[in-house]
């Protein structure tokens, strides 16, 4: 299992697509945002099979991080917690102040399991129910 940095898009793409658009019905308009240039990107391994991946937009002193996802037949292999802690490690060793993300509703537990904290209402994006979450650095 290893998580690291990388530039390739296209992978961080496949993955997404498998997950957010196939799986949860996302649509393609709403996934590829245009936002992928100019962010950090990570991809997640197991056995040698990309498995997972993250991304950081950076604003002020303020990481946010995006666009999480793991593979259905990686899931509770720890990829999930392994891409977060990437981020926020990233996003601390480079000088951020604190690291924000919109979680799905599903998902709230496990990101206070990282010590991430709610705040706001809950608001749709792309048909499935958030709520923004931050943890400070």
């Amino acid at each position: 299992m290893s998580v690291t940095e990388t530039r390739d898009i296209d992978a961080c793409h496949a993955l997404r697509r498998t997950v957010f658009i196939e799986e949860q019905g996302v649509s393609a308009e709403e996934e590829v945002d245009g936002l992928d240039d100019t962010a950090i990107h990570f991809l997640a391994e197991l056995d040698g099979v990309q498995v997972g991946t993250a991304r950081i937009l950076l604003k002020g002193d303020t990481a946010k991080i995006g666009r999480v996802c793991v593979l259905k037949q990686a899931r509770g292999t720890r990829q999930g917690q392994a891409l977060i802690n990437a981020c926020t490690t990233w996003a601390r060793d480079n000088g951020y102040a604190r690291a924000v993300l919109g979680a799905q509703l599903h998902a709230l537990g496990f990101y206070e399991g990282l010590g991430f904290t709610a705040f706001g209402p809950v608001y749709d994006d792309a048909g499935i129910d958030h709520r923004d979450m931050e943890l400070l650095l």
